[in-house]
């Protein structure tokens, strides 16, 4: 167990090839396991895709907060063990990336490569989270919605792409209260900036040089040059890079993984 509490039996579901080289996705705050969909035509050929959804997410379970990154990674590990993969290379984006970083130091046999999107190793001060805290307890994910995703698209996205702002907003809404606030609590406390030398795998660092969330100046920045060897690359997007540029993304995952 790798964080306070026990895991949880997380929702998955599995694409590509079943004898492929194993893939763990995991996604955003507020997303579902369906934010991946633009990565399954580039990454299916060749990998046994498992896309994830955290806890308190999707169809996941959601056990009563406040949650660790830890405890998200333990469910994790959790799932990794019953699939039966001693190994996986991992792709996470934002909390994903999160879950990522901590596993890769902490369990570093389990981590065959590691790609992060717009995460951070620690969010630093002023932090957003005590805020977003508040509102989600006073209002639930329907008062975070619409600005959760405003933040996710540029502007000029959103507005070529209507449908999948209005997606967006709907599945941050769609979010059980209690699973997001939690998970809300677990990034007010990450601090993972001392553990990233620990990180063996090679990485890939994506940032978005419009992501008012996770901006590459600090964070990426920061992960960049804590991990041994990290390479860092910088598309034309905000927080979902790989909807808003999948394209991009997928040929820059795909040429990490190397399969």
């Amino acid at each position: 167990m790798m964080g306070d509490r026990e895991p949880v039996t997380l929702h998955h579901v599995e694409d590509g090839r079943p004898d492929g080289p194993p893939l763990l996705l995991l996604g955003s705050l507020g997303s579902t396991l369906e934010m991946w969909r633009p990565q399954l035509p580039a990454l299916t050929p060749n990998w046994r895709v498992i896309r994830v959804d955290h806890r308190g997410h999707g169809e996941s379970p959601v056990p009563a907060g406040p949650y660790t990154v830890a405890d998200l990674a333990g469910d994790a590990l959790a799932l990794m063990d019953r699939l039966e993969l001693e190994r996986v290379s991992f792709l996470g984006l934002s909390l994903g990336g999160m879950v990522g970083m901590y596993l890769a130091s902490e369990e570093p046999r389990r981590i065959d490569r590691l790609v992060l999107c717009a995460t951070t190793a620690r969010f630093g001060e002023p932090s957003p989270w005590p805020e977003r805290i508040a509102t989600v307890a006073a209002g639930g994910t329907e008062s975070i919605a619409e600005a959760t995703a405003t933040r996710w698209f540029t502007p000029a996205y959103a507005a070529a792409h209507p449908d999948k702002a209005a997606w967006a907003e709907a599945m941050v809404r769609d979010t059980p209260d209690a699973g997001y606030l939690a998970c809300c609590q677990a990034l007010r406390d990450w601090d993972h900036v001392h553990r990233l030398g620990a990180i063996q795998a090679p990485t890939l660092m994506i940032a978005g040089a419009a992501d008012p969330s996770t901006p590459k100046d600090p964070h990426a920045d920061v992960i960049a040059a804590g991990i041994p060897d990290a390479r860092l690359e910088v598309l034309d997007a905000a927080h979902l890079l790989t909807i808003e540029r999948a394209d991009e993304a997928n040929k820059l995952i795909t040429e990490h993984l190397g399969n």
